[in-house]
């Protein structure tokens, strides 16, 4: 079980570090951009647009895992939140269970589509970059967030007496509200 655990706390360090690192690099490349262009009158950044792309694909994707490990993904919960515990809980393992189903699904299609791109050999316009390596980051993060999404509906079943929306989350409808101001101070 620890070297699980070992493995968890390293994908999700690798998680967070190309999601911030696709952030920066948008952010960087969009500003160098303003400023080449604006103050410079340069077109040197003329792939700032393929690179944010590729930035922006990588860091939505791979977000999606992060999300929901964290259960931090939008949720409609209007009924959710004016159920009973067993009801909420019930619920949440079939929500969970039913994305994973279909992330699942979309981590196959991409993929396929994903070896398309490879068998085809097409490139990116600027850069000349394989296009595979821009989509293979969108199977990869529907098949993590499906992986995240069955994680959760696990520890549901498991845990007894908490809901949980991600591994790391418990249900705040489960807390005391002292707790959930704690939480937004943090």
């Amino acid at each position: 079980m620890k070297i699980f655990q070992m493995l968890d706390k390293a994908i999700m360090r690798l998680e967070e570090f190309i999601l911030s690192f696709s952030v920066i690099v948008i952010s960087i490349m969009t500003i160098s951009n303003v400023i080449a262009r604006e103050i410079f009158n340069s077109g040197f950044f003329y792939f700032h647009s393929e690179v944010s792309k590729f930035a922006l694909v990588i860091a939505t994707f791979m977000g999606i895992a992060y999300a929901a490990r964290k259960g931090r993904h939008i949720s409609m919960s209007a009924f959710y939140d004016f159920g009973s515990f067993k009801v909420r809980k019930a619920m949440m393992i079939l929500i969970h269970f039913v994305t994973a189903i279909v992330m699942l699904v979309l981590a196959y299609f991409s993929l396929n589509y994903t070896i398309s791109e490879f068998e085809r050999g097409t490139v990116t316009p600027s850069l000349q970059l394989p296009q595979y390596l821009m989509v293979i980051w969108i199977p990869l993060g529907f098949f993590m967030a499906g992986i995240q999404f069955l994680r959760n509906m696990w520890i549901n079943i498991r845990v007894k007496d908490k809901v949980y929306l991600g591994i790391d989350a418990e249900d705040y409808n489960d807390k005391e509200n002292s707790e959930i101001a704690e939480e937004i101070r943090v």
